[in-house]
């Protein structure tokens, strides 16, 4: 466990961010150790002990970059938030750099514990518009569901089937997925 504060913190800072520089200007696959390590000012074995390998270190830079920022917006409505928050989902996972960030947590992942975290960052997006609808008397489907039936389907399209992957697609699943809970 990092802790919040201290070296630890500071090296993961510093690490995450020669990454993002590195990756900007020379490409994802110029990456080595050794030069993110000597752009970040620590040792390349401070990076393998820290991470092991450069595709779990790129693996916990995706999951960050993964997180978002915000909380999602309020329409006032369930169906519209939940609608927004698809589209906006769909947008940022299927573009190059969404699905790049996808591949790179998913494969320095040896115990899943990054996919998990991945996923919590939606539950807890989804939570806050489900949260959000109750509080406003709407009745709304519980944060599974709402993976299982709008989450899954759109990470399966963008991973596996993203030919005519588009808004409409995640409107269709919000739809679904509300039913007669949204009228």
């Amino acid at each position: 466990m990092v802790r919040p504060g201290g070296r630890s913190a500071r090296v993961q800072a510093s690490v995450h961010t020669a990454v993002r520089e590195l990756t900007a200007e020379l490409g994802r696959d110029a990456l080595t150790v050794p030069l993110i390590a000597q752009r970040a000012g620590v040792t390349p074995s401070t990076v393998y002990r820290r991470w092991g390998d450069l595709q779990e270190l790129l693996s916990d830079v995706a999951v960050e970059r993964l997180r978002p920022e915000t909380a999602p917006e309020d329409h006032g409505a369930l169906s519209t938030d939940l609608t927004h928050w698809a589209e906006q989902f769909l947008d940022e996972m299927s573009s190059p750099v969404g699905r790049a960030y996808i591949r790179d947590a998913l494969l320095g992942d040896p115990d899943g514990s990054n996919a998990g975290r991945c996923s919590a960052y939606a539950a807890e997006q989804i939570g806050v518009v489900l949260t959000r609808a109750t509080e406003r008397g709407e009745r709304a489907p519980d944060v599974e569901t709402v993976i299982d039936q709008i989450v899954a389907p759109l990470m399966y399209r963008i991973l596996f089937r993203p030919q005519g992957l588009d808004t409409a697609y995640a409107r269709r699943l919000v739809t679904a997925a509300l039913g007669p809970t949204d009228q």
